[in-house]
């Protein structure tokens, strides 16, 4: 990116991974980033307050592998040093659906096993040690500050909340809002005479059921991933065991529609036994518990359709969560954020030739089209899931059945779809015919 002087701050709502990856995108564009987080940040992996999500199970999809080896170079070695897990997602993942394991086979996708709070605290030390990177923790992002015409943001009031509130407006040439799903966007433009975003959203009461085990023996040195999934409609809780750092395993339970695991202990190794297969309830019989049993409710998908506005105010993005979050147990949020991040670079290389928030927008819509119809697709699956359902879903839906009964035997097709699962390629590459013969031969 060419400097220039109005290229000089870049301010970013929220320290969560959107924030960082977007944070190291800004590093190349603008003289100083700042990095605006409401929790106090420790110099340690922690799951803090405002993110009660990262206490559960998470997936690092490609996409997400693709921008730390690119943008944040060293980064991954060093997850793996200190102890996460690379595995191959054929023959290192035990991935039970629809009746039956997907193939057992090497397949040329790997993916990275590790906690959020682990992962978290590795990208926050490479994206601060970027000299032009800087994050004030415990404090509070308020209001927008705006110029003469309403036209265009020109600084950001903040509060202090260790110095007893204490406020200060931070001038800046862009804000960027990775707050997430507390967004405070969608009413400031509200107030700021704007329109508000056209808001969809997919209601499908999910809640988790997370409890983090030792993991010894035989799976220190050779763990595997047990991904136990929904067969819908009439099924409703599918539960992950992922190994992660420090000898742990970290057991997710998601269920649909008020469907959930039990909460207490006893309860809760007698609904592991009741699961289709028996290879996570086998190990965590004989493991030891080293963490209460957590919980974590997520309500509805949701996205704002900024690309839609025809007014918006200059100096102003939203990104990640704060523009669309989707269902958590798909493990797509990340990556789709590291996305958006990628999209924000090259429009910001690409120097604007009009309004950067609609060039942006337009780009991020159609990186977030792909997670939104995949994960919104499936969670239609259940009849009582709410919301825009996306015409012929249905019959989608049964076509995309047999795709997952044809990975139980068929290496090629197991492949496409992980393609399109890691984002990497759009749903409708499992309709060539190609795959269409496979598929129907698998039946």
């Amino acid at each position: 990116m060419h400097q220039s002087n109005k290229n000089t701050h870049a301010v970013v709502m929220g320290g969560s991974m959107a924030g960082l990856f977007t944070a190291r995108v800004l590093s190349d564009h603008f003289d100083q980033v700042t990095i605006i987080e409401r929790d106090p940040v420790h110099d340690q992996p922690e799951s803090r307050k405002g993110q009660p999500q990262t206490r559960h199970l998470h997936g690092v999809l490609r996409p997400a592998q693709d921008f730390l080896e690119k943008y944040l170079e060293g980064t991954v070695e060093k997850l793996l040093d200190g102890g996460a897990i690379i595995g191959n997602w054929g023959s290192n993942i035990r991935w039970w659906q629809f009746g039956g394991y997907r193939v057992n086979a090497e397949l040329d996708m790997h993916g990275i096993s590790l906690s959020r709070p682990f992962m978290e605290y590795h990208v926050r030390k490479a994206v601060l040690a970027i000299k032009n990177i800087s994050l004030c923790d415990n404090t509070s992002a308020d209001a927008l500050v705006m110029d003469e015409s309403n036209s265009r943001v020109v600084g950001l009031k903040i509060s202090h909340r260790s110095q007893h509130g204490e406020e200060e407006i931070l001038p800046t040439d862009l804000v960027i809002d990775a707050c997430g799903r507390g967004t405070p966007l969608p009413k400031w433009l509200n107030q700021l005479g704007y329109d508000k975003p056209e808001k969809e959203e997919v209601k499908i009461r999910v809640k988790y059921t997370t409890r983090v085990y030792h993991r010894v023996g035989e799976h220190i040195d050779n763990p595997k991933l047990y991904m136990i999934a929904t067969s819908p409609p009439h099924d409703y809780i599918g539960t992950f065991m992922f190994p992660v750092e420090d000898n742990r395993w970290i057991v997710t339970a998601g269920g649909w529609h008020g469907h959930h695991a039990p909460t207490d202990e006893a309860e809760f190794m007698d609904f592991l036994q009741t699961l289709p297969t028996p290879d996570i309830y086998d190990i965590l019989s004989e493991a030891e518990p080293i963490s209460d049993i957590m919980t974590h409710n997520y309500p509805a998908s949701r996205r704002f359709n900024y690309n839609k506005l025809n007014r918006f105010p200059d100096g102003l993005l939203a990104i990640g969560d704060s523009a669309a979050s989707f269902n958590p147990i798909y493990g797509q949020g990340m990556s789709s954020a590291a996305l958006q991040a990628e999209a924000l670079n090259e429009v910001l290389s690409a120097g604007s030739t009009g309004s950067l928030w609609r060039e942006f927008f337009a780009k991020q819509a159609k990186i977030i089209d792909l997670p939104w119809t995949l994960t919104v697709g499936e969670d239609f699956r259940y009849p009582e899931t709410e919301g825009k359902k996306p015409f012929a879903i249905d019959l989608v839906n049964k076509y995309v059945e047999a795709v997952h009964r044809a990975t139980h035997k068929d290496k090629v097709v197991y492949e496409q779809f992980l393609q399109v699962m890691n984002l990497l390629a759009p749903p409708t590459t499992l309709m060539r015919p190609s795959i269409m013969w496979r598929v129907l031969r698998a039946q």
